[in-house]
């Protein structure tokens, strides 16, 4: 594990005001972790901009956040990650500019996994694919959308990890590379940025019931792993100003998770 750890205070509860004003954008919004940290955000008073693959998949989340008491109006904003080419990544950034004029935080919460496989077996197709929604996509988004992230005296990017231990291991292929290499690329921002407005964070979930760990775990019974909204609130406090003192760090919530089990 290259970054330092932070832990999230035992004490930090999301406020309907720690995100007001904040226009933050999640991929994988259709998701676990990403439907389950729209929600946070919006209800932190964030304008959440919600990026999936299909408008379909993203229209009871977008129907969700409108029916919350004060929260302001999400924006749905449809993109493949896996099929986009550069120039799309640049075209989304500037559709974002035009439709809110200002960008505060991207989260991102999407992911491709399709199962355990050896590396003897895994296809040409699915490593390429898998490492360019897991790596390749993050480094496009997150650059095209820099100017706006820097424009603002406090921003925030928050990539999502995966168990570091469990990843360099056999039959976790193109996906254990590719959460690797996403470290590195937070490691690498953080040295970029780490004297300016935009703050870099990784996440590290503990076990939460999303369709990706169904599709490894496929014997495990749901009902006893926890939901992902312990992490969605993590991503509050890491895309809120008080998520300082954890800039350039990867926040652990596997010990907290274990000491509430």
């Amino acid at each position: 594990m290259s970054l330092p750890v932070a832990r999230l205070p035992a004490d930090w509860t999301p406020a309907a005001t720690s995100l007001a004003g904040r226009v933050i954008l999640i991929t994988g919004a259709a998701g676990g972790l990403g439907r389950a940290s729209a929600r946070a955000c919006a209800q932190a008073g964030a304008t959440v901009l919600l990026a999936d693959r299909k408008t379909r998949a993203l229209e009871p989340v977008y129907d969700e956040l409108a029916a919350l008491p004060g929260a302001p109006q999400p924006v749905l904003q449809p993109m493949d990650l896996q099929g986009a080419s550069p120039l799309e990544y640049q075209t989304f950034a500037e559709s974002v500019e035009r439709q809110l004029g200002r960008l505060d935080g991207v989260v991102h919460a999407a992911a491709k996994m399709e199962g355990l496989t050896p590396l003897s077996t895994l296809s040409p197709e699915a490593w390429i694919t898998t490492l360019h929604v897991d790596l390749s996509a993050p480094f496009l988004l997150t650059q095209a959308c820099l100017p706006l992230l820097l424009a603002r005296e406090d921003s925030a990017v928050v990539f999502v990890l995966d168990d570091p231990e469990r990843m360099g291991r056999a039959h976790w292929g193109a996906y254990g590379v590719a959460k690797a290499g996403l470290e590195g690329l937070a490691s690498i921002l953080h040295e970029e940025t780490d004297e300016g407005g935009l703050r870099v964070h990784a996440l590290l979930p503990a076990p939460m019931r999303t369709a990706l760990r169904r599709t490894v775990w496929a014997g495990e019974d749901p009902a006893t792993i926890p939901t992902p909204e312990t992490a969605a609130r993590a991503v509050v406090y890491l895309l809120s100003p008080d998520a300082a003192p954890a800039r350039g760090k990867l926040l652990d919530l596997r010990q907290s998770a274990a000491a509430k089990g």
